[in-house]
């Protein structure tokens, strides 16, 4: 009964957002969606097409197969030619819908009078850093004849050990699992050498990739090398394990399988459903200053099967919890945003937080750490942290906290010697010291005004979120620090690298300037916060004045230059939008009304270029840029702008934020964490109306 009620809950919330979401297209679908190692997607229009992928396109296969009345079809992945002994894999599923919302990916298909509806949830509630931590997704089904009808049905699910290991070469191991309420099938690798690497496009290969079923009649599992082939043939699953291990995780030495079946007997009008987990448990996590770090779920030493457990005995709850929050989410942005952005907010939701692990620290305290997906694997970069922190601050500030907690405490540390903030923490999962251009030893190949001016705009922004100055008033030292720098250094800047190092250095950039002014407000406010009202008058007075100065070095005619010194450019100016969420009001109105009479002119068929050298852009950056406006067609257009990109781009990769907006295609970057900023409209309105979370 209660699976019944559960279905109805998703059923009724779902109906029109599914309804409406038929005329899109995903780039990429998330499947399995937790953290950067644990991220399964299926990168085609039908779950069918093609094997599933982890983010970075490496096989990890998730297959599907479905018997009715003897009959094999598939619902997910592929099976290779010949696999079965036949020259045809098993027929798919018709696809009727696919529909996305924050927290869920459902999918409904059609065969031989069945309608089978296949849900992936992640139950990542930004609100709940206990059942955020775990790393589970539930796989469930639901199946009812369409014909009026009695079918014989029986389900199957196989997962290959590629979720354990880096490359198929890998040895792994394998056995099973029972806990109170669950039979767990296991696999990784037989070394299990814990956070012994780090780069990034590489997977985790230590710790457990765990397929676990509750404990119900009609269910089998096996853990074989022809699971399928046997499940095919007559719908049992092999009686025997396969005990010769270790085996390589791919290749032809009979790969292991990890496999479970349901009999579901005769299913006519009445759903029958059932679920599973996916889950991967690995121990430490992440190594920060040469401590390691256990996920945030095992701060008070509870074990996996514990976990794991619980996992299960929550599902239905969760389930309900999870129906309730997306229907609200959706709605509140397409109050804030229209059909368009509540499309695009649903897509990058879970890819936001599944760039990121939430770790305890020593004492327990969360901390979360980014990992720069594709674009070079640090850890914990601020300016990744500062496109995405609109997703934070709107949906729970303690996370955004959770992310700037490390770095400050590094930053505080003697062996940082500069001036400024800086960059990173490391590549992802060791978080020992920066990496990136000069590391600790050159300032060159930094980004001295950009990271300086992100943590100030952040740290202020988080203030205002708690209601509190704590965070700030710990790091004052270095926040005061950085604020002389960018007094002297932030009006024209010198020839350095900001978030966009992709275009290189540029000197007297217009952009990173209004950063830099922004954060000198940012700054002021901070000082007034915690009773320096000297500090605040100083630098307030010192904000105020700099804007007129900005534009009598950025103003060119009917629009403000890409660089104070280059006659004839332009860019976006996303960076302003801090002065409505920081409400400093630094700058003139006239001066985003001018943008934005000029960008109109400078539109391609995919959106807005990030400036006037090249047609790429950075999705965070558009949407920082729509909100901007004060026209709301012009928000409208834009985001139409961008859903018709990812409905219609050849790149089938998760989400990409770096892209031609002529062609459509990805240039680089892929299921990172900056897609989070596309929630600063959210933002936004929730500052204004009072109403953030």
């Amino acid at each position: 009964m209660q699976h019944k009620k559960i279905l109805g809950i998703v059923g009724a919330i779902a109906f029109q957002a599914a309804a409406a979401q038929q005329q899109h297209r995903p780039p990429a679908v998330p499947l399995v969606a937790n953290d950067p190692y644990f991220s399964i997607w299926s990168m085609a229009d039908h779950l069918t097409d093609l094997p599933t992928k982890h983010w970075s396109e490496a096989a990890q296969s998730l297959v599907g197969l479905i018997r009715i009345d003897g009959r094999v079809y598939r619902w997910m992945g592929t099976v290779p030619h010949g696999y079965l002994g036949t020259t045809e894999p098993p027929e798919a599923m018709q696809q009727v819908s696919l529909e996305l919302t924050p927290l869920h990916t459902r999918y409904k298909f059609s065969a031989s009078g069945i309608r089978l509806d296949v849900t992936f949830f992640s139950p990542l509630f930004p609100q709940d850093l206990e059942v955020l931590s775990r790393p589970v997704t539930y796989l469930s089904w639901s199946a009812v004849s369409s014909d009026g009808k009695p079918h014989q049905i029986e389900l199957f699910l196989d997962a290959d050990a590629n979720t354990a290991v880096n490359e198929g070469a890998q040895p792994v191991t394998w056995g099973r699992t029972e806990t109170n309420n669950l039979s767990l099938l296991n696999v990784g690798s037989r070394d299990q050498a814990t956070l012994h690497q780090s780069g990034d496009r590489i997977r985790i290969d230590w710790g457990y990739f765990h397929l676990g079923i509750p404990k119900l009649d009609g269910a089998s599992t096996a853990l074989s090398h022809d699971s399928i082939s046997s499940f095919a043939k007559d719908g049992s699953l092999p009686t025997s394990d396969d005990l010769g291990m270790p085996r390589p995780a791919a290749g032809r030495d009979r790969p292991i399988h990890l496999a479970i079946a349901y009999n579901l007997g005769k299913v006519s009008g009445n759903p029958v459903a059932r679920h599973a987990l996916l889950a991967y448990t690995e121990g430490y996590a992440i190594e920060y200053l040469g401590r390691k770090l256990r996920p945030y779920w095992q701060r008070d030493g509870m074990s996996e099967a514990d976990m794991l457990s619980k996992a299960e005995s929550d599902y239905s709850s969760l389930e309900e919890r999870g129906a309730k929050f997306d229907a609200q989410e959706m709605a509140d942005m397409r109050r804030f945003g229209g059909p368009d952005y509540e499309y695009l907010t649903s897509l990058a939701f879970r890819q936001t937080i599944a760039a990121h692990k939430l770790v305890a620290d020593v004492d327990g305290q969360p901390m979360l750490f980014s990992k720069e997906n594709d674009s070079n694997g640090c850890i914990d970069t601020v300016d990744v942290t500062y496109p995405s922190s609109p997703f934070f601050l709107y949906f729970n500030p303690k996370l955004l906290e959770a992310q700037l907690e490390p770095l400050m405490r590094y930053a505080a540390l003697k062996r940082w010697k500069f001036p400024f903030a800086p960059h990173d923490l490391g590549t992802y999962p060791l978080a020992n010291g920066q990496v990136y251009g000069g590391g600790e030893l050159f300032e060159d190949n930094q980004m001295p005004v950009e990271e300086s001016g992100n943590l100030l705009i952040m740290i202020d922004a988080l203030g205002r979120a708690e209601g509190n100055w704590d965070f700030a008033h710990r790091y004052m030292p270095q926040l005061t620090q950085w604020a002389a720098y960018l007094a002297e250094k932030g009006l024209d800047p010198e020839n350095q690298l900001s978030t966009d190092d992709f275009s290189g250095h540029l000197a007297h950039n217009a952009n990173l300037s209004i950063k830099a002014i922004e954060a000198l407000g940012a700054f002021a406010e901070i000082a007034q916060a915690l009773g320096d009202k000297l500090l605040a008058d100083h630098y307030m007075t010192l904000a105020k004045s700099f804007p007129v100065k900005w534009e009598e070095l950025a103003l060119e005619g009917d629009h403000y230059k890409l660089a104070f010194d280059q006659a004839g450019t332009w860019s976006q100016k996303y960076n302003l939008v801090w002065d409505q969420i920081l409400d400093l009001h630094l700058f003139p109105a006239s001066v985003v009304k001018k943008e934005w009479d000029f960008y109109p002119k400078q539109m391609k068929l995919y959106g807005l270029p990030l400036d006037n050298r090249k047609t790429i852009t950075k999705l965070d950056w558009e949407i920082w840029t729509a909100s901007l406006s004060t026209n709301p067609q012009q928000f409208a257009s834009l985001v139409k702008d961008l859903v018709r990109w990812t409905d219609e781009s050849n790149s089938r990769v998760p989400l990409t934020d770096y892209y031609d907006t002529v062609s459509g295609k990805q240039i680089q970057f892929q299921a990172r964490s900056v897609v989070g900023g596309i929630f600063i409209k959210a933002l936004l309105n929730a500052n204004t109306s009072g109403s953030n979370k």
